[in-house]
């Protein structure tokens, strides 16, 4: 109740009638509002890609050796350059092996999984392993990959992947290789490169009744195999045959394979010459350098 003294109403204070949201000198609770959301939705992302990072990393770590890392064998060198898209999560659907087998080959392998991110991470990660798993009992390349397609079929629901795997023995320095769907590897010999014939294959994940062939190539001393993915070889601006002449002739040019040369310094040369990786695919490149050392074959 408001009180009357002397019979006069005291004067009550002019009503303000502003918006609120729009008083000077303070900022409108719909702006606040808005900011406080966006922030949280701005630091809810941050800590999303900052968690799948770690997991990305760890994975990197379980399911593939560091990348950029070297192999010296008696018989052979072996050097990997292995860039992810963008450079943003470390990893990729591309993959790669190289691991002794227990009868004295060496397996080799390189493997693109279609997609990104963290699914086609899991793909691959399944379709490493098993096929490290498979080249276990020894079997030819060609039963490796029906193998690794049946399981594509039927445990992998739409996924589609290419491979290239191979054995190198030493002993008869023979490379025996078989593909799905894959760029076939280059041969760097004294001083000139050619792509090497592919066998015949469908990518992994189309059909069950078409079977894998199998070629090989008998490598001599101071040879260099180079197995790839397409990110290697493929821009939106080329097709896949143009890439890989442009790779054939950067490796004559840079000296790549050539005797007392570098290896890792010759690789870095290559992607140098060819533009550097591709910013919008992964890109794996193995390399294979045949040493003067190791058995003989008969």
């Amino acid at each position: 109740m408001v009180g009357v003294v002397g019979g006069t109403r005291p004067a009550l204070p002019p009503a303000d009638d502003r918006d609120p949201d729009t008083t000077p000198g303070a900022a409108p609770v719909g702006t606040l509002l808005v900011q406080d959301i966006g922030g949280r939705r701005w630091a809810e992302r941050r800590e999303r890609a900052a968690e799948e990072r770690r997991v990305t990393l760890a994975l990197r770590e379980a399911i593939l050796p560091e990348p950029g890392a070297s192999i010296d064998l008696p018989y052979a060198r072996i050097a990997v350059r292995y860039v992810p898209a963008g450079l943003a999560s470390s990893l990729g659907g591309d993959w790669y092996d190289a691991a002794p087998l227990p009868d004295g080959r060496m397996f080799l392998a390189v493997g693109d999984v279609s997609g990104h991110g963290l699914p086609a991470i899991a793909e691959m990660a399944q379709l490493r392993h098993a096929l490290l798993g498979l080249s276990m009992t020894g079997a030819c390349p060609g039963r490796l990959l029906t193998w690794l397609n049946t399981l594509v079929l039927t445990r992998l629901d739409d996924t589609t992947a290419t491979a290239v795997c191979g054995h190198f023995d030493p002993a008869t320095r023979l490379f025996t290789w078989a593909q799905a769907g894959h760029p076939a590897p280059i041969l760097v010999r004294r001083g000139g490169a050619r792509q090497l014939g592919a066998p015949r294959g469908v990518v992994l994940g189309a059909t069950s009744s078409l079977p894998y062939g199998v070629a090989d190539v008998r490598l001599e001393p101071g040879d260099l195999l180079l197995m790839f993915t397409d990110g290697l070889v493929e821009r939106r601006s080329r097709d896949i045959g143009a890439g890989v002449s442009l790779i054939v002739e950067a490796a004559v040019a840079t000296g790549l394979g050539s005797a007392g040369a570098d290896l890792d310094a010759g690789l870095d040369r290559l992607l140098e010459a060819i533009g550097g990786p591709n910013p919008e695919d992964d890109t794996c490149l193995l390399a294979v350098a045949v040493t003067e050392e190791g058995p003989r074959h008969p």
